[in-house]
């Protein structure tokens, strides 16, 4: 057996506790793929990550990231999370600001800004394709869900390196309330190949809306707070053209009902969609492989 350094990173919070938590694994160049996928089963987190040396030359580092269940394209909070976890170590450092990470999706392009709060960190999403779903799926999930939904916006598959169904409640207060047949949600799964299911709702002010982001089929029934389900909420808006404030910014809010505090922040213009937030890590040690 030998030691490799591990991090524990709480991602889209300031305070300790209240985010989504992931496991870096900082170097993991002597695992095989099968050693990657039980740490990830062990771990039980959302997400796992093992970073590895780039193989683009334009990559600062590579990451391979596992569900307890499955190995994923790409996933936001693990992004967010891993490049925190690698600067904080010293082992990259931004150069004017800017990090790429190198994963299975392709080339992520991060943008890294110091503040009072600590570094604030937000990827780009990849070009994205969007599917909207057909009636009968979207009453069997209006049903599975148990929450109201609202159709004037045509609920859709959206494709963002993970495949989020993406719908949007009548309303913050409703999203809340919702309680979801996680079991049965797998019927969605085998019909549309998708990673899960997110609901977002507006609060009375345009710039603020509540996320809720479930994926039963990749062992999490709910994601405490999510980067790529929130990525893909603002591909939607943004393919609807449903008002948000001119400057493009909304504040997200994500995990009350598993009692955490996740905030995020979009940016959504014609030309790009970005997904921030900050990070801390929570545990440092080494894990025996």
């Amino acid at each position: 057996m030998h030691a490799i350094d591990f991090k524990q990173v709480d991602v889209f919070t300031t305070r300790p506790f209240k985010g989504n938590p992931v496991a870096v694994i900082m170097d993991a160049s002597a695992l095989s793929s099968e050693q990657m996928q039980a740490i990830a089963q062990w771990t039980n987190l959302s997400e796992t990550t093992f970073v590895l040396p780039p193989e683009h030359p334009e990559a600062d580092y590579r990451v391979r990231i596992f569900t307890p269940q499955s190995e994923l394209p790409f996933a936001g909070h693990p992004t967010i999370g891993t490049a925190h976890a690698l600067i904080e170590a010293q082992r990259i450092a931004p150069r004017e600001g800017k990090l790429i990470q190198e994963c299975a999706a392709g080339l992520i392009p991060l943008q890294v800004t110091p503040g009072n709060e600590g570094l604030r960190i937000a990827f780009e999403l990849l070009p994205l394709t969007i599917t909207p779903l057909n009636d009968e799926h979207i009453e069997q999930l209006e049903r599975l869900l148990q929450c109201p939904i609202d159709r004037t916006y045509r609920p859709a598959l959206v494709d963002v390196g993970p495949r989020w169904i993406v719908a949007q409640a009548r309303n913050a207060h409703t999203l809340l309330e919702s309680k979801p047949a996680f079991a049965e949600l797998g019927e969605l799964h085998r019909d549309l190949d998708e990673t899960g299911v997110t609901l977002f709702g507006f609060y009375a002010e345009a710039s603020r809306i509540e996320v809720r982001s479930f994926a039963p089929a990749c062992g999490v029934n709910e994601d405490p707070v999510c980067g790529s389900g929130n990525g893909a909420v603002a591909a939607f808006i943004r393919h609807h053209a449903i008002s948000i404030p001119e400057d493009g910014l909304l504040t997200s809010t994500q995990g009350r009902c598993l009692g955490r505090d996740g905030h995020l922040s979009l940016s959504i213009t014609e030309d790009a969609i970005s997904v921030g937030g900050h990070a801390l890590t929570c545990i440092k040690g080494t894990i025996n492989v």
